[in-house]
């Protein structure tokens, strides 16, 4: 029912616009009719069976005079032009043979159309010498002055699009309605054109504290969705309430609350509460079609539904990957081979324990440099993956079209700037070779890509486009190295590194989606395949266990790094211990890390202290740097183990 209610709304407006574009090339009222009794029977879909040929001409001439009778006329100074009444006694123009007051002078309750609604589709079809026209004859109704400022901002003229609009607000707010809801959205894409920000501010501000309600709803909007677009959900949640406070049945309100659940990957929440505003705007009758469908689909999948309804402003290049990407993931999975390695990088650092080991083993005093527990060391030796022949063909024709190297080191990005998005042919070979899915070099290279357009930072196209390549991307590894495998894929060796990178990418992914389970079996993942762990990923491993509760597996992985530089493991290993109740051995151990990362302690134990001066060059080991990261990482986990932070300070004083 709503597709077909689209159709006919669609079909309707199409018939305006065609009529608009007739009356525009030849503005006189009987040629027009001629070419309505012609042309909009077949537009409209009236049938043979349905109406005869009387019939439908009659329904072609009442449309037609009602089309002509609501459009303003540019040779009248865009004023309506009424065509003349037809003599009741003559024949019909219909060309019914009747009289017109027997025939179509008949109806009493002739069709009638807004001017408003003609004027929408007039200012899409004016050329710009006519809008000027129509504007200095302020013959433009107010509210649809944002689609000329939309149409000045699309042709990059931020300034005329805010001299356009600044007037409407000049005056008392109160009384403009919810007509003008899109001038406020359209006057701050200008403001962020034009890179008035604290413009943008002042009047968000004023239109929040003196607005009709219409108008607040929609300036708390737009803060809703600025903060959001910043991370700062907090922010985001306070501007939704204000939102709902001022409108609660505004629609655009419903769809920034799945918007703003969605950005934060609660999804079931989103569903649920897209049932809840479909139900209610269904019981006050609101029909909308656009944003019914949009309640529906998320009802669904909140993520498709928000990039569907941001499809037209969503660069077109990421809509074909988003195909290509759901057209792959039938693909069956490629089995990569297992190679000894030639790269000199032993799997364990000197010391390094097995992770996962005999957890109850004694540990020794001072560094464990010969102490491996449960399982021989690196048995199995380094190992490099290859892929496929067949890939491997894939990815030497890959490269000759994608522009961009792969990044340094461990890095996301690569060091020099690269246009990947304005001119992307690599996208067009991409498409058509859907078997470059199974490439784990291919995938990093548009996990690169990804991360460097800036539509991806948007939570919902990280989600649809990214997470898909990386869970492949996993799947893949699995299939070649299953969890019980007893290789290990240096990073040393170049061949590993896409798949470790993706490794990583996906991690982040998880946290980013506030998944913390999942992102810790994901580091684990990644340490059992790199055990030097080149990423540093084991920081972020111990603050998990730590803050699950975990402190044997806490304790198993600072084991595995002894005399770490890490202040997360370092002193995550003191924290473990004193809450496993090995008071004497976590003293031992906070000696230990006192002596190499001294400056911890100190900003610990206080409640409060002053940030210091971050070094741009990075942190380095047992500088003020590196323990205020710690504090601000961990210092509420340490708060909330009862009597440690005092301890602390007692043995560190």
């Amino acid at each position: 029912m709503l597709d077909h209610d689209m159709a006919d709304t669609e079909r309707f407006e199409e018939v305006i616009q065609r009529s608009v574009r007739q009356i525009l090339l030849a503005p006189d009222p009987d040629s027009f009719l001629d070419w309505a009794r012609a042309h909009l029977p077949e537009m409209l879909g009236l049938s043979g069976a349905q109406f005869d040929e009387v019939e439908r001409r009659r329904l072609a001439n009442l449309l037609g005079t009602a089309i002509w009778n609501a459009t303003p006329q540019p040779s009248c100074a865009f004023q309506t032009r009424l065509m003349t009444p037809h003599p009741p006694e003559e024949p019909c123009s219909c060309g019914s043979g009747s009289r017109y007051g027997d025939c179509c002078g008949a109806f009493e309750d002739l069709p009638e159309l807004s001017s408003d609604l003609v004027w929408e589709i007039l200012l899409d079809e004016l050329p710009e010498h006519g809008l000027r026209d129509a504007l200095a004859l302020h013959a433009v109704p107010e509210p649809l002055l944002a689609r000329i400022a939309d149409r000045w901002l699309s042709q990059d003229r931020p300034k005329r699009a805010a001299a356009l609009l600044e007037p409407l607000f000049a005056g008392s707010l109160e009384e403009l309605d919810g007509e003008f809801e899109p001038s406020i959205d359209i006057l701050c894409d200008a403001y962020d054109r034009l890179d008035h920000r604290r413009k943008k501010e002042a009047f968000l501000d004023r239109i929040c504290n003196e607005g009709s309600r219409p108008l607040r709803a929609a300036a708390w909007q737009r803060r809703c969705t600025m903060a959001i677009d910043e991370g700062d959900f907090p922010a985001a949640a306070a501007a939704f309430t204000a939102a709902l406070r001022s409108d609660p049945d505004n629609p655009g309100t419903a769809i920034l609350e799945i918007t703003l659940l969605a950005a934060q990957h609660k999804d079931w929440i989103a569903r649920e509460r897209a049932r809840f505003w479909l139900f209610r705007f269904r019981q006050v009758g609101f029909a909308h079609p656009g944003v019914l469908e949009f309640l529906t689909h998320a009802v669904e999948d909140p993520q498709e539904a928000l990039v569907d309804s941001h499809s037209d402003a969503l660069d077109p290049v990421l809509l074909d990957l988003h195909d290509w990407i759901t057209l792959i993931q039938s693909r069956p999975l490629p089995v990569y081979r297992v190679e000894p390695s030639s790269a000199h990088a032993p799997g364990w650092l000197p010391g390094q324990l097995a992770l996962f080991d005999d957890l109850d083993a004694p540990l020794p005093d001072g560094a464990a440099e010969n102490a491996i527990l449960g399982q021989s060391q690196d048995a199995s030796g380094p190992a490099q993956l290859r892929a496929p022949a067949a890939v491997r063909q894939l990815e030497a024709g890959w490269k000759a079209v994608f522009p961009a190297a792969k990044p340094d080191s461990t890095q996301l990005v690569p060091k020099e700037e690269v246009d990947l998005w304005s001119t992307p042919d690599w996208l067009d070979h991409l498409l058509a070779n859907p078997a470059l899915a199974d490439s784990l070099d291919v995938l990093d290279d548009l996990a690169t890509a990804l991360y460097l357009h800036p539509e991806s930072t948007l939570p919902w196209i990280s989600h649809l486009l990214l997470r898909p390549l990386l869970e492949r991307a996993r799947a893949i590894l699995d299939r070649t190295l299953p969890e019980d495998a007893p290789h290990h894929i240096p990073w040393s060796a170049p061949p590993n590194r896409p798949a470790l990178r993706l490794l990583f990418r996906q991690y982040l992914c998880q946290i980013d989606e506030d998944e913390p389970h999942g992102a810790a079996r994901t580091l684990e993942r990644l340490l059992r395949l790199n055990p030097r762990d080149n990423h540093g990923v084991r920081a972020e491993l111990m603050n998990h266990y730590l803050r699950d509760g975990q402190d044997e597996l806490a304790l198993a992985l600072a084991r595995r790094f002894p005399n770490d530089g890490l202040a997360d493991l370092a002193y995550g290993e003191v924290l473990a211990l004193y809450r496993l109740g090995r008071q004497d051995r976590a003293r031992l151990v906070l000696t230990t890390a006192v002596h190499r990362l001294p400056r911890i302690p100190h900003y610990l134990t206080r409640k409060r202290i002053k940030r210091p001066r971050l070094a741009p060059a990075g942190t380095l080991p047992g500088v003020d740097d590196q323990a205020w990261m710690y504090r601000e990482a961990m210092r509420d986990v340490w708060e909330a183990e009862p009597g440690i932070l005092a301890w602390l300070r007692r043995l560190t004083a």
